[in-house]
């Protein structure tokens, strides 16, 4: 069977495109862990494959794509699917580029389960519109090209990310504090009271709005939180952030979104 792509990695990313695609003998695997292989060597894995996605560990991701850079097939397309700064993804660009391949950065937007191939994924980089016909071809079918400039989708995601992480982690240290004071059912009654359906871009200037405007005295009522927290001996990491992000932000009417300045 003619190979259609590769994989370098094979964890739950891997493992789950490849369950969902049903791509068989048609994918070559390489992983550092020896019983997740389906080739003798990454050599083999990448010869001829005219796609390649990098479905490593962030911390893999460069030496991934410097190590492997020199084995890709002439004219292949590696895909670099990992959560890392466009930094990261720019010099893993440079590498892939220097040995003769194309490199487009992609940025997963959702977890892979339940996903599977619906996930959203953001290309970016000289060779993302040859990629996204490559990565339709094998099964992906929620894919957008967002920019020819390696880093762009990454940027999108680790800043979305400042979010979606930061929610979670403000949860923890709310939660924590609530149950070690015992109100953990009036706090989230009270939250339940108080949420307003904003989209995000509506819900941004408004947030940014009042931080600008009451920015000082929210500070220092997020100060008085960070005393509560530690009385009830938790932590509080994300609110100490709070404390300083709201006096940096209290009066700079220049960090207003456009047109909502006062």
């Amino acid at each position: 069977m003619e190979k259609r792509l590769a994989l370098i990695g094979f964890g739950e990313a891997g493992s789950t495109f490849a369950g969902a695609a049903g791509w068989g003998e048609g994918v070559a695997v390489w992983d550092l862990l020896a019983e997740r292989r389906r080739a003798a060597s990454a050599a083999e894995a990448l010869a001829e494959a005219p796609l390649v996605l990098s479905l490593v560990t962030a911390d893999q991701a460069l030496p991934a794509a410097r190590d492997y850079a020199s084995l890709l097939a002439p004219g292949a397309i590696w895909c670099d699917c990992n959560s890392v700064a466009p930094g990261t993804k720019r010099a893993a660009a440079e590498a892939v580029e220097a040995a003769g391949g194309l490199y487009v950065d992609v940025a997963v937007l959702a977890p892979v389960n339940p996903a599977r191939l619906a996930v959203p994924l953001l290309l970016a980089g000289s060779a993302a519109g040859r990629a996204e016909v490559l990565l339709r071809g094998v099964g992906f079918c929620n894919t957008r090209v967002v920019g020819a400039e390696v880093g762009r989708a990454s940027a999108i995601k680790m800043i979305r990310s400042v979010m979606v992480k930061g929610i979670e982690a403000l949860t923890a240290e709310m939660m924590l504090a609530a149950e070690a004071a015992g109100v953990a059912d009036e706090v989230l009654a009270s939250l339940d009271a108080s949420e307003k359906a904003l989209p995000w871009r509506a819900r941004a200037a408004y947030n940014i709005e009042r931080m600008v405007t009451h920015g000082a005295r929210r500070a220092a009522e997020m100060a008085e939180s960070a005393k509560t927290l530690a009385e009830l001996g938790v932590e509080p990491m994300m609110t100490e952030g709070t404390v300083r992000r709201q006096a940096e932000m209290a009066g700079r009417k220049d960090r207003l979104m456009k047109g909502d300045a006062a």
